[in-house]
């Protein structure tokens, strides 16, 4: 299904469905399609919003997670959303930890999935290769548990942005950037309730960094499903949506 992108001031935005915000936050690769099956099931119960991240249109000094966080941030005060669930994947986790780090006031939770922050097998060594199609596709291939998830579609969008010298540039800066904040001495602050939901078959951020972030903030709870890689959301969406679901329902009772 195609969502109307909407734009107000500088923010380009999803935002289907009526009840407290899900405010999904995507990837260094990411895009909307990534969060397809998550909208399309929780914008019956839920506004769900789907800012698009600057990755690209930020300058090279802001092309950071700090920066990414305050485009978050003044997106959701200029919104003036309430009550806000907050989740993020990859590179999104990160910023969605960070956003609530310091700004707590509007997080009712947070949810991540295969987050960075803590460790993460970076994509910022030898990454990206540009004009080597086949080197992307088999490195689109590894989030996943199954190849099969790469489709020709996710891998030509991927290879188009790495084909572009100041994306990749940006891109290099986002993955140190992201190895450089570890939020390892920080996590115990944070007192939301929280979802981790995690791939077993995760070689971008391994199961044990789910193990650490559900050992290092207080109020989490960890979820790891089997045969599954980096980005449970695309790969397994009817379980991923289910923990999701469950998580929210006993929010709702407390």
């Amino acid at each position: 299904m195609n969502y109307e992108i909407k734009q107000v001031d500088k923010f380009k935005f999803v935002e289907v469905g009526e009840g407290e915000p899900l405010v999904l936050l995507h990837g260094l690769f990411g895009a909307l399609s990534n969060f397809k099956e998550l909208v399309e099931h929780f914008r019956h119960t839920h506004k769900v919003v789907v800012p698009i991240l600057p990755l690209f249109d930020l300058d090279i000094f802001h092309t950071t997670v700090g920066g990414l966080e305050k485009h978050v941030q003044k997106f959701i005060e200029t919104m003036d959303y309430q009550n806000v669930h907050l989740l993020g994947n990859s590179l999104g986790g990160h910023v969605a930890l960070v956003h609530v780090l310091k700004h707590p006031e509007r997080i009712k939770s947070l949810i991540l999935t295969g987050s960075s922050g803590l460790f993460e097998n970076g994509m910022g060594d030898s990454y990206p290769k540009r004009g080597d199609y086949e080197y992307i596709r088999k490195k689109v291939e590894i989030t996943f548990y199954d190849p099969a998830v790469a489709t020709k579609e996710l891998v030509d969008e991927v290879f188009e942005i790495t084909n572009n010298r100041l994306k990749v540039i940006k891109i290099i800066s986002l993955a140190k950037s992201a190895i450089r904040n570890n939020l390892g001495e920080e996590l115990n602050q944070i007192k939301v309730p929280t979802c981790l939901i995690w791939g077993n078959n995760d070689i971008v951020t391994p199961p044990f960094v789910g193990r650490e972030f559900n050992k290092l903030i207080t109020s989490s709870e960890l979820h790891i499903i089997d045969h599954c890689g980096h980005a449970p959301m695309m790969e397994v969406p009817v379980e991923f949506n289910k923990i999701l679901e469950g998580f929210l329902a006993r929010l709702k009772q407390q």
